[in-house]
């Protein structure tokens, strides 16, 4: 009987692309599909030649369903993947979503290429299209936390809650090995404690090798975010400003608004209009209310009061175009939603090159800005930035409260860590940039004196 391997095929030395393959007497299986997003020579990776043969592989194992740890999936279909694809039922509502809207970007960006004529492909196609989208959400089989579904002989997994947006999971491969059980964990990314909306973290006791995500893992969030938020929104009012938020679709989106809402019942903000520009937005928040199983007990009060959570007092939906469109001739004070978080693609782009160029609109960034992105350039303090083939100058003032994250900051990560009652005999740490992994990787050695790695991509090893 052999020991379980993993190939580090992403997320490692960097934060996107997570793809983990797990192999064990003769089964292969991979833990998250997702894209690498931000720097050029990353998101090239997408297109490069898939290292592992599509037909050998069992399963997917999903840990959530952001786009860089599921957007992959599509080409996966494409390349011939047929077999079951494994995450919680939320995940799977979401990837209802995600999935197509991502896969009619790459058509979108493909299109307008050829259009402009500046991809040095002829023509420019996209890396998969909505029908492989479609295809890959055929494949979708829904579990709840702590089923345990048999993979093959020998081989297991358990998925448990994390609380990093809905229905994100850590999850658990069991080896059926000499001696016993052995375990696996992905941390997958992992959520905060005392947010709203959301449950925290469960606990998880045993794991005699772990897969740990890093995205924050040499930083602590600051506690102030929501008063940090009402300033901003204050100083907008009066000076009857735009505020631009770039907010993932997913998690983000729904935290803020219901900060809002909270900060307006409070007396701390005046209700200015808010406007979500974001379709997918919108029906990833009818989505978050139709969860209750996943909401934390203020979220539930207030569903069973009837009042809605996840909306403010002046609060204004733009699923069109057209209704997009309205926006650009509307005057603050207000407040604009949209999508993407990091400022790669979406509506946030044309609003942001309406407004940048106009002192009195603020940006307000409150997401990692992952190396290589326009919101990682606009957060340094950078006076002009391409978008959508123009080169913009940034009057517009930016600020940045990184306590909106959904990720957990060092102390969380240690905390989640504290409810193992023995050290993995290995650890990974990875989904984190150098700095952040190896701050993380620093404490746990020296501190918790914990046997660590940190891994390379296309890097195997074997677990002993």
């Amino acid at each position: 009987m052999e020991q379980p391997k993993v190939k580090f095929l992403g997320a490692a030395g960097t934060v996107t692309g997570s793809k983990f393959l797990v192999s064990y007497n003769g089964t292969e299986i991979l833990l998250d599909c997702g894209l690498f997003q931000g720097l050029k020579e990353l998101r090239l990776r997408n297109w490069s030649s898939f290292p592992v043969d599509v037909n050998r592989l069992r399963a997917v194992l999903l840990t959530h369903a952001h786009i860089d740890h599921s957007g992959y999936l599509p080409k996966l279909v494409k390349l011939g993947f047929g077999g079951n694809v494994y995450a919680t039922s939320a995940t799977c509502d979401l990837l209802k979503i995600l999935l197509p809207d991502s896969a009619h970007l790459q058509e979108e960006e493909a299109g307008y290429a050829n259009r402009r004529g500046y991809s040095k492909h002829k023509p420019a196609l996209p890396l998969y299209t909505v029908e492989d989208a479609e295809r890959a959400l055929e494949l979708l089989r829904p579990v709840s936390y702590a089923d345990e579904i048999e993979l093959a002989d020998g081989l297991s997994c358990r998925f448990t809650r994390v609380g990093h947006i809905l229905g994100a999971a850590a999850i658990r491969i069991g080896f059926d090995m000499a001696g016993g059980k052995r375990f696996l964990i992905d941390s997958g990314d992992l959520g905060r404690y005392g947010r709203p909306i959301l449950k925290d973290p469960d606990p998880i006791e045993r794991a005699d090798w772990l897969l740990l995500e890093s995205t924050y893992g040499n930083r602590t969030h600051p506690t102030n975010s929501e008063d940090e938020l009402a300033k901003v929104i204050n100083k907008v009012a009066i000076a009857k400003g735009c505020l631009i938020i770039p907010s993932f679709a997913v998690g983000r989106t729904q935290e803020i608004i219901y900060s809002i809402r909270t900060l307006e019942d409070q007396g701390k903000i005046p209700a200015i209009p808010v406007h979500i520009d974001s379709p997918m937005a919108i029906n990833a928040t009818n989505i978050y209310c139709a969860h209750s199983e996943e909401h934390d007990l203020d979220m539930k009060l207030l569903n069973e009061a009837k009042l809605c959570p996840l909306c403010s007092k002046k609060f204004y939906i733009h699923r069109t175009a057209e209704d997009s469109k309205a926006i650009n001739d509307m005057a603050g004070p207000l407040i604009i939603i949209s999508a993407s978080g990091m400022v790669t693609g979406g509506r946030v782009l044309h609003h942001l090159k309406l407004r940048l160029p106009d002192a009195k609109t603020t940006v307000l960034l409150v997401g990692f800005q992952a190396e290589g992105t326009r919101g990682r350039t606009l957060q340094s303090g950078m006076k002009e930035v391409k978008m959508l083939g123009e080169i913009i100058p940034v009057r517009a003032e930016v600020k940045t409260i990184d306590g909106f994250s959904a990720h957990a900051d060092q102390g969380e990560i240690l905390r989640w860590l504290g409810s193992f009652k023995k050290p993995p005999k290995k650890t990974f740490v990875i989904h984190g940039e150098p700095p952040a992994s190896k701050g993380l990787d620093t404490v746990l050695r020296e501190e918790l004196k914990w046997n660590t790695e940190i891994p390379s991509i296309g890097q195997t090893v074997v677990l002993y």
